[in-house]
């Protein structure tokens, strides 16, 4: 693990970024649910307030990417247009109405008369995200962060700077209006930032990188804080033997056309090879409709003669952009072994009739989201009821797929007595715990 040393003219106001976020995160931590909600309602209507001044900063960055020859998938994260805007907006709203995560009282035991253990969920503390271009992310992580009564100290990347400033700016004067200290939600500008944010543990309890797949790997390699997120977004769509061809194309095009850029489209399609004769050169065709650049192993290729030879390279790319590979799989267990072999353990999908077969694939696909006859494209924490996401996290340990408020929070246990002591359950003479559930 590579650490940096922080230069005396980084660490020191970065530093002095993180306390004041710590701090205002305590106070965060206490209000109630409904001080919460009005400090939301309060950044969604500033950000309303600030919309010309919001998309004029994006117009201004969204230029200075065409002309820092942007790729092509980021900049399409980075466009915040009108609507775009008023989207995330309805958003933050919806975080108000969502339940409060903190406070649940998750188990209520009586250990012994007058000995009460609960389990008390609590917000983590201070988040630090940092995240390549969409800047909508800005609204929805700040949303999150309130209602789960954490402080968040983002860092967005050099092509969204403006439209970065200009959103904090209304969230930070919502946050003053409703009076909540605005130092809950802050901004960090430089590459150098970065990584002085990676060496704060012990002020920071938790970083969330989104964005490219070395990127991510960058921040997971370089911090001891303890990281929520995924490196790749290799999705895969299983189309089986037994799949209605109407739908395995209809679902084909949205998991890969929507938004060829976002985690949770499609990078591989797979196909049982006693449907391919039938059902390849209808897929193929639509999707090359479509603009998609196709890719084919050898068997497909025999059906499919003009597509582009696939390579060992291909099955483990994220494309982000219109381009899918395609391969021929002998049964549903060739195609579960590819993708537990390549997948990122984020979302994948069978196309099938036979509830018996989608049942044995989903049971055996090793990812976060599996899904039975419908786009991979549902994964996300907006379509998931969450109101929004602070990322997707293809870890095994919890949380896990579209991270909203319950990923934000923490637990405690608060333990009442009356002047017990651990030595009355010990020894010859020991008490017997109660251990009555009072839930």
């Amino acid at each position: 693990m590579t650490v940096f040393s922080l230069t005396q003219d980084t660490a020191q106001p970065l530093l002095a970024i993180a306390q004041a976020s710590r701090q205002a995160a305590q106070t965060l931590a206490s209000l109630s649910t409904d001080d919460k909600n009005r400090a939301i309602e309060a950044i969604a209507a500033a950000l309303e307030a600030r919309a010309s001044e919001i998309v004029l900063a994006n117009r201004a960055d969204c230029e200075a990417a065409v002309a820092d020859n942007l790729a092509k998938p980021l900049y399409e994260r980075l466009k915040l247009d009108r609507v775009k805007l008023a989207g995330a907006i309805a958003g933050v709203r919806d975080v108000a109405r969502l339940s409060d995560p903190v406070g649940t009282v998750q188990l209520h035991r009586e250990l012994d008369e007058g000995l009460v253990l609960k389990r008390v969920s609590v917000p983590l503390g201070v988040l630090g995200v940092i995240f390549e271009s969409r800047p909508d992310a800005v609204m929805q992580i700040s949303a999150l962060a309130i209602k789960s009564g954490n402080g968040v100290i983002l860092k967005g990347g050099k092509e969204a700077i403006g439209s970065c400033i200009a959103l904090v700016q209304a969230i930070q004067q919502g946050l003053e209006q409703a009076g909540v200290d605005p130092a809950a939600v802050q901004l960090l500008t430089t590459r150098e930032e970065t990584r002085a944010l990676l060496d704060l543990e012990g002020y920071v309890d938790l970083i969330i990188p989104r964005g490219s797949n070395a990127f991510v790997r960058f921040v997971q390699e370089n911090t001891r804080i303890p990281v929520l997120g995924h490196a790749d977004g290799i999705c895969h769509l299983y189309v089986d033997s037994e799949a209605d061809l109407e739908q395995a194309i209809a679902i084909a095009i949205d998991a890969k056309t929507a938004y060829p850029s976002a985690c949770n489209a499609i990078e591989t399609l797979l196909i049982h090879q006693d449907l391919a004769a039938e059902a390849l050169p209808a897929l193929i065709t639509t999707l090359r409709e479509a603009q998609v650049e196709l890719r084919g192993d050898e068997q497909a290729r025999a059906i499919v003669p003009y597509l582009v030879p696939t390579t060992e390279e291909d099955w483990s790319t994220e494309y982000s952009d219109l381009i899918l590979s395609v391969k021929v799989v002998e049964s549903v267990e060739g195609a579960i072994a590819h993708i537990n072999t390549y997948g990122s353990r984020h979302t994948e999908a069978i196309v099938t009739r036979n509830p018996a077969t989608a049942a044995y694939f989903m049971d055996r696909v090793d990812a976060a989201g599996v899904y039975h006859n419908c786009s991979t494209r549902f994964a996300d924490g907006f379509r998931y009821g969450f109101g929004a996401e602070v990322g997707i996290s293809t870890q095994k340990m919890p949380p896990r797929g579209p991270v909203g408020l319950e990923g934000l929070v923490t637990y405690k246990y608060q333990l009442v007595g009356n002047g017990h002591v651990s030595t009355t359950y010990s020894g010859s003479e020991a008490k017997p715990f109660t251990h009555r559930d009072l839930l």
